[in-house]
Parts: structure tokens; C-alpha cells; sequence
């Protein structure tokens, strides 16, 4: 019996896919914390021949050598792929057996220069009954073409168009399986929330396939693509030389409130995985605010520099299994320097006699009144036209590197779409020691409503 499991990271935006045929699988484009998954095969009788990816990721830290570690899977990707390490690699038509199933390489440069789709045959078929189609076709859209920079991105715009083609003459019940989704910065634009496909259905409505003139799709690629988070840039170089091997999840331990103090002074960063209302309440003196939610991991990736030690204050009480949590989306996207968490959070801190901080919150509708007599710093990735007028924006990935632009003749509130941003904006400026409120309910088009 053949099946493929579908395994979602929704906080990346991201699905990777579990191949099984008989008592074989191939894991595709496997996430770093895939050791339950692997737990899961061994119990059921599955042995996982082949880690496959479809290209060299921007956004995540490949689990293929922690599976190859746990299993002796090899792993496999695209011959294009400078990789440093071991690995199998598969050209066009290149292919490779999973049980009953073939699993044939089709070049789908584009996203990346190297990125290789796969096309699945079952029973001996003589067409593909699916194809994983990595970070090129995507459900209503089609991976970006700029992550390696400008200079090749009109290059790889136009290789994208040919591979979507390419994609496109498959059979209509093709299912289509990709590994970017909804809520991945690895779109050219946006996605649609269904995780999985067929090559009919988007052939008929995906714009990246309707649109059939080269010229107008190089001119929509090269049009002011949204910003990608800063951490994107060190997932490449690690993934090609290949991340360290952990073996299973890290453990993070407690830490009293004088150690996370001497940490911080030491230049750690301070982030408070609790609420934002609760937060701007009380909180550690120069600690970021950053939910523990499904975003929590890519939103650190916007603010906090690559590689710096971090201290986590979680909701109470369940610490130990927000620390769980928190590490796993971290370790996602390569940040594993983190100390450890504040045991007791808050209530610890105050209770050792050490100082707390705090800042006001307001909903729309309280700005809306106020928005005459306030600095408004609107801190969406990206500004539609027709935004407020007097309003200040600045993208929350640039608020770090810009806040001495930031005017100071006035009180600060900070808005976004939804208040998510919103209070992590506000962080920064109090961690910068400016006069904060932040619009925790409600987002600019809701103002734009009211004003």
C-alpha cells in the first residue's frame, strides 16, 4: 500500500511529506525537529531510505541529516546543489526507488538555481499520479525568484516561468504537492491556505500559470517583492555546509532571576513569550516582547541579530512546556543560542526586588481620537497606498536599524495590522527608552475607518 502524510509547519508556512510505500519511506524536505516522525516510522515498521530535498532552503535548517543520523536514510537533492556533505545526487530523469513507488528528478530551476521536483509513479504507471514541487508551483502562486540576490533574479524569473510550464503539461489529476504554503515569505505572492493541489486546477486558476506572456510574469516577478526576514540569509550557507547534527530536542533549563540579569547585562537579549497585555503591564527592564504563538520563531528572526544569546520569559504556568515549544521553532530557523528561561517568570523577578518596567496599550478606536496629538509609527512589512497621512512607517524588520529617525517631540503609539507588531514595535522603543503606547487591538484599516 502506497500513502504520502502530509506533516505541516504552519508557523514557516512550510509542509514536508512522508512517502511510504510497503515498509519503505522517503521523508521530502524534512524539518530539523522531525524526530517524532521518526520515532513514528520505526514503531509502525517504516524504514526511511531517502532524505530528498527539492532545493537548498532559505527559510528553515533542513532536518535531513538528523534523519539520516537516526535512520541511515540517504540523502538526496539536486545535483545542482553545492552541498558539502555526503549526499546522493539527482539529475533529470535521475531516479530512485521507495517500495513499489518511483520517484523521477525533473529540473524546476527558479526559486533557487538547483531546486528539482520529483514526479511520483505508482504500480508501474506510465504517468505521475503527484509531484513535490518543492518552492516552484505553489497552490495559487509560485515560489519567489529573488532570494539569490538581484543580480539573478530576472535570470531565475524567467527559468520559473519555463519550469511552471513544464509543470503544467502533467496530467490534470496530478496532485501537487509543495512544500511552501500559506504564511511562507518563500511566495511571490499570495497563497492560498489549502496545503495541496492538482496540475488542473491550477492551470485553470493560478495566476503564475494563466499569465502567459514571459514578459508580463518577469515584470510581476521584479515588481517590489515583499521583504523576506533578515535570518533568511544564513539558512542557505548552513544548509549547504550542513547543520550539526543534535540527535533530539535540547533541553532548556531554568534560570534565576541573577543569572538572567548578569546575562543580559553580558548582552543577551531578553525575549517575553507572554501576552501583550500582560506584558506592557510589567516586564524585565530591555526585554522584546515576542507571543509565544505560531509566529513567535519567524517574528525573532525579523528583530533579533543572528547568533545572539537569548533569555525566554514564558507564560506561567506551563513553563517547561513553553520552553519546549519556543526552542523547537527557534532551532527551526538556526537560533540555538539561547540560555535558558526565567523560572517563575515575573513574579520571580519582582519577587527577588528587581525594577520592572511598563508602557501603555490602547485599541483603534482610542488612537483614532488621540491621532492629532501622537507620533503614529506603523510598522507593517509593507504600506499599501493610501495609507494615513502624518503617520510614520517603518517595516518591523528595519525598526532596530532605524530607530535614531524615530522623532522623539512627541508620545509614540505603534500600530500594525492586527497589534502583533505592534507590541514588539513597542519594545524597541522602550527598550530604547522612548515614550510608548501600543495598539494592541485592531490594525490601521480599522483606523483608516474611523479617522
Amino acid at each position: 500500500m502506497n500513502e504520502i502524510e502530509i506533516i505541516t509547519t504552519a508557523s514557516l508556512g512550510d509542509t514536508s511529506y512522508l512517502l511510504v510505500s510497503g515498509d519503505e519511506a522517503a521523508l521530502v524536505d524534512p524539518q530539523r525537529d522531525s524526530w517524532a516522525l521518526m520515532e513514528s516510522c520505526t514503531s509502525r515498521g517504516v524504514r526511511i531510505r531517502y532524505a530528498l530535498e527539492t532545493h537548498v532552503h532559505n527559510d528553515y535548517v533542513s532536518g535531513a541529516l538528523e534523519v539520516r543520523a537516526a535512520t541511515g536514510a540517504t540523502v538526496a537533492g539536486p545535483a545542482r546543489a553545492p552541498y558539502a556533505f555526503d549526499h546522493l545526487p539527482l539529475a533529470e530523469n535521475d531516479e530512485i526507488a521507495v517500495g513499489d513507488v518511483i520517484v523521477r528528478a525533473m529540473e524546476t530551476p527558479g526559486h533557487t538555481v538547483e531546486h528539482t521536483s520529483y514526479l511520483v509513479f505508482e504500480d508501474s504507471q506510465p504517468v505521475p499520479t503527484a509531484v513535490f514541487t518543492g518552492g516552484s508551483l505553489l497552490v495559487g502562486s509560485a515560489g519567489r525568484t529573488d532570494l539569490s540576490g538581484d543580480d539573478h533574479t530576472e535570470e531565475l524569473a524567467r527559468a520559473q516561468f519555463r519550469s511552471l510550464r513544464r509543470l503544467s503539461l502533467l496530467p490534470d489529476a496530478t496532485r501537487v504537492l509543495p512544500t511552501h504554503g500559506a504564511g511562507s515569505s518563500c511566495a511571490a505572492g499570495p497563497v492560498s491556505q489549502d496545503r495541496t493541489t492538482t496540475v488542473g486546477a491550477e492551470r485553470r486558476t493560478n495566476p503564475a500559470l494563466t499569465t502567459q506572456d514571459e514578459e508580463e510574469f518577469i515584470s510581476q516577478r521584479l515588481s517590489g517583492p515583499a521583504p523576506y526576514p533578515a535570518y533568511y540569509q544564513y539558512m542557505a550557507p548552513i544548509n549547504r555546509f550542513g547543520p550539526g547534527v543534535l540527535g533530539g530536542p535540547p533541553a532548556l533549563g531554568p534560570l534565576t532571576p541573577g543569572m538572567a540579569e548578569g546575562m543580559a547585562a553580558g548582552g543577551a537579549q531578553i525575549v517575553d513569550g507572554r501576552d501583550r497585555g500582560t506584558f506592557a503591564a510589567a516586564h524585565v527592564p530591555g526585554s522584546l516582547c515576542d507571543e509565544l504563538d505560531d509566529r513567535f520563531a519567524s517574528l525573532i528572526g525579523e528583530v533579533v541579530p543572528f547568533g545572539t544569546r537569548m533569555v525566554l520569559v514564558l507564560p506561567e504556568p506551563a513553563e517547561e512546556e513553553a520552553a519546549d515549544e519556543a526552542m523547537t521553532q527557534l532551532l527551526r530557523i538556526g537560533y540555538e543560542n539561547v540560555a535558558g528561561y526565567l523560572e517563575g517568570g515575573i513574579h520571580a523577578w519582582q519577587s527577588d526586588g528587581r525594577p520592572l518596567r511598563a508602557f501603555g496599550t490602547a485599541d483603534v478606536s482610542e488612537l483614532a481620537a488621540r491621532i492629532a496629538e501622537v507620533r503614529v509609527l506603523d510598522v507593517r512589512p509593507m504600506r499599501p497606498e493610501g495609507g494615513i497621512p502624518g503617520t510614520l512607517g517603518v517595516p518591523l524588520a528595519e525598526l532596530p536599524g532605524r530607530l535614531d529617525e524615530i522623532p522623539r517631540d512627541r508620545e509614540i503609539w505603534t500600530v500594525c495590522g492586527s497589534g502583533r507588531r505592534a507590541i514588539i514595535a513597542a519594545s524597541l522603543l522602550d527598550q530604547a527608552g522612548m515614550p510608548v503606547t501600543a495598539v494592541v487591538s485592531g490594525g490601521v484599516q480599522d483606523l483608516m475607518a474611523l479617522i
